[in-house]
């Protein structure tokens, strides 16, 4: 493919130096082959003009452009195949002031951010002005994608989805004309961009959303400890985390996640060793990597009344025998900058993924707890296989994941429990990767429908998908009901009539 005209930005096609580098992504171990991840040509746009450019090119001749922001998507979708073109926004959208800036109303705090901002920078923005908002854990994910499909987190129960946020969007649709939207005045099209088939709709650029000040939370609590790995004492753990889950009146105030990780993990992308030094000591090596598995707890409370208080009982649990424990009384700023991952990925391997959500509420005693940890530990005793596991409970009534859902977006199982990540990383080679399918397979045989450990549905999110790259022969395993998929593939027909934001089969069919 030639150079497209009228583009400032860097250009590269198949062969040049740069193209390699430039086309990585963080499902390129995994999905190269399998998903077509070579873009025929990679246009690094430096603003609007150059993505209006690529726009009426792509429409021109026939071709489908994939937006990247961070390139976190684990399927690979926000990359494409040799006859289309790959648009990176990572340094499109960066200048201080403009592209992250403060909007003080009258009663609200709003930021407006580029899609170009990674996780860690948005985040450091908001705790350099005492400012949080909920979103997810990966550093280097950037927020367009992040928020097109929820900006899952830390503070799910008790705030709810980061893009439960939004009050803006801004981008290019396929005229290459500039829009802002909000819920109130395009409510289907807001619908279709928050949680229906990102990247498909246009080019994102800007998102503004409300955000929270640390002052109106004082007193807020953040635990973060470090476990030794046993199959007991992930039970143990899991035990409590599942009879938190069950308590459908369980205070909002709180948040929890487990992690389970096994030896090789980057452990300094999750403490700061150099201030645990004393406590270190045989947990890893000098380079920062785990000596053993490990399990890790984040947990946090935040006062809403003058008259809250928390539970040392409940964070005594999760404390009891762990190797290095901080826990301390912080703003929440500073807690959601302790909860991000400070690597790009977890395992420089590639992986076979699942991520599942469940709407049980009886995880304490069904067998779950148990069946859980026996599939953990049979990724972590075989040589080989690396476990990336998280546990985080959403549910209860008074849950922020739940009760925001006003049906002004998209994003999906919002009267989900649970959501359960067991990522199995492997040395390719000697069967391995057919040994991380079998494994997976055996998790869903046991764990997915009626009367099984874990859902009686399989349910799936965008941001964790899985399985099919064709997303309209599995999408009722995205979306709870075809009124709603409907709903997003109408919206889809209006915003991509030629096609031109369809790069790949990992998008919503549009309407006939």
């Amino acid at each position: 493919m030639a150079p497209i005209p009228g583009i400032s930005g860097e250009q590269s096609e198949i062969g040049t130096a740069s193209y390699e580098q430039w086309r990585q992504q963080y499902a390129t171990s995994t999905h190269e082959n399998d998903h077509d991840m070579h873009p025929g040509h990679i246009v690094r746009a430096l603003n609007s003009k150059d993505i209006k450019a690529v726009i009426a090119y792509a429409k021109e001749n026939g071709k489908a452009i994939a937006i990247r922001s961070g390139g976190h998507q684990y399927s690979g979708a926000s990359s494409t195949g040799q006859s289309n073109i790959q648009l990176d926004l990572r340094n499109t959208f960066k200048v201080p002031g403009q592209d992250l800036s403060l909007i003080q109303l009258d009663d609200e705090t709003h930021v407006r951010v580029s899609v170009s901002w990674s996780l860690l920078e948005f985040n450091s923005f908001l705790g350099a002005n005492h400012l949080f908002v909920p979103h997810g854990q990966c550093q280097s994910v950037c927020m367009g994608g992040h928020a097109q499909t929820g900006g899952y987190g830390q503070l799910g129960r008790s705030f709810g989805l980061m893009g439960d946020h939004i009050v803006e969007l801004e981008f290019i649709d396929h005229n290459g004309t500039e829009k802002k939207i909000t819920p109130a005045s395009h409510p289907d099209e807001f619908f279709a961009w928050t949680g229906g088939s990102p990247g498909n709709l246009g080019v994102l650029t800007h998102i503004t959303l409300k955000v929270y000040q640390d002052a109106d939370y004082r007193g807020s609590r953040g635990l973060k400890c470090l476990h030794m790995y046993t199959p007991e004492s992930l039970q143990k753990l899991l035990q409590v985390l599942a009879e938190m889950n069950d308590d459908e009146d369980f205070p909002r105030n709180y948040d929890l996640c487990i992690t389970v990780i096994s030896e090789d993990y980057p452990l300094d992308g999750i403490f700061d060793l150099k201030r645990l030094t004393k406590q270190k000591s045989g947990l890893c090596r000098l380079d920062g990597t785990s000596l053993m598995s490990l399990i890790v707890i984040y947990a946090q409370w935040v006062p809403f009344s003058t008259i809250d208080k928390p539970d040392d009982t409940w964070f005594g649990k999760l404390k009891d025998g762990a190797v290095i424990t901080d826990d301390r009384v912080r703003p929440m700023s500073e807690l959601t900058a302790e909860w991000i991952f400070r690597k790009d990925r977890e395992y420089n391997l590639p992986y076979v993924k699942r991520t599942y959500l469940t709407a049980a509420t009886n995880l304490s005693k069904n067998g779950w707890v148990k069946w859980t940890a026996g599939r953990v530990d049979e990724v972590v005793k075989t040589t080989g296989h690396y476990i990336a596991a998280q546990v985080q409970p959403y549910g209860g009534k008074n849950s922020r994941f739940r009760v925001n859902d006003d049906g002004r977006s998209a994003y999906s199982w919002r009267d989900s429990t649970v959501v359960l990540i067991l990522d199995n990383f492997y040395v390719p080679g000697n069967g391995h990767k057919e040994q991380a399918e079998a494994w997976a397979a055996i998790n869903e045989e046991q764990g997915i429908g009626e009367n099984k450990y874990f859902s009686t549905q399989d349910r799936r999110v965008l941001w964790g998908s899985w399985g099919s790259y064709n997303l309209h022969s599995v999408w009722p395993h995205y979306y709870e009901d075809e009124v709603k998929y409907q709903r997003i593939q109408r919206a889809r027909k209006a915003a991509d009539p030629y096609g031109v934001f369809t790069p790949n089969s990992f998008s919503v069919l549009r309407a006939d």
